[in-house]
């Protein structure tokens, strides 16, 4: 999910991980840092569900889009996703 979401001209970063849910009991998650420019609105958020599920399995779509200013890093430089 977070390669798909990567092919979008206006991500810079992304994360993706799971999020607790009462109805489904977990959805996906996908923390994203825009390019410089790009405001995150909700336009943007469904733009980027739609491109996911046109490009994979329609339920692996994030339902929850964050847009971050940075995200959390180990000193390596992984995302630490458990923070997310």
């Amino acid at each position: 999910i977070e390669s798909v979401i990567m092919e979008l001209p206006y991500v810079l970063e992304c994360g993706v991980t799971g999020a607790p849910d009462e109805v489904r009991g977990q959805v996906v998650k996908a923390c994203i840092v825009l390019t410089k420019g790009t405001e995150g609105t909700e336009e943007l958020k469904k733009q980027i569900q739609n491109y996911v599920k046109g490009r994979t399995a329609p339920y692996k779509y994030p339902r929850i889009v964050e847009f971050r200013s940075e995200l959390p890093k180990t000193i390596s430089g992984k995302i630490i996703r458990n923070k997310l």
